[in-house]
């Protein structure tokens, strides 16, 4: 791991190996305006997506509670290891996204790689077509993951 400053930012190069077959080795940058980051840094593509995610809650976070109740956990892992856990609560307050297992129970749980909730949130792969390929694991309530992938779509525009 090398760290070194940069146009008075902080910058964190980590070697990562991937979980898919095939892949190489894949170097990631992640940049921090501030000392302190508001997450620890697991050098996984999706932790970039999970942050914007909970950057735009902040905005629209209040409509989303108002139409969901409900809390979802990502498991987002390598082989059987979980790597990461993100949890967005769309039950309380304006809502909010962090890192680690939900705080409450979670109604829906998803479980997949890093790589393909990257593709997910690319737009890349459906959800339907992964889920029945088994690339997603859902636990809990289904139907909730449809409404979500709605609600994002109309609202949080990644």
């Amino acid at each position: 791991m090398k760290m070194w400053k940069r146009k008075k930012k902080d910058c964190l190069q980590t070697k990562i190996n991937t979980c898919e077959e095939g892949d190489s080795d894949l170097y990631v940058t992640l940049t921090s305006a501030s000392k302190n980051p508001s997450t620890k840094a697991t050098g996984l593509q999706s932790d970039l997506i999970f942050e914007e995610l909970g950057r735009r809650i902040k905005e629209v976070g209040s409509q989303l509670v108002k139409k969901m109740n409900a809390v979802f956990q990502w498991d987002i892992v390598c082989g059987e290891t979980i790597m990461a856990q993100w949890t967005l609560d769309l039950k309380t307050g304006s809502g909010e996204v962090y890192q680690g297992a939900s705080r409450k129970p979670a109604n829906t749980v998803f479980t997949l790689s890093d790589h393909d909730f990257m593709e997910l949130a690319l737009g890349k792969m459906k959800p339907q077509k992964a889920f029945l390929a088994g690339k997603v694991k859902v636990k809990g309530n289904v139907l909730l993951s449809h409404k979500l992938e709605t609600l994002l779509r109309e609202y949080v525009k990644l």
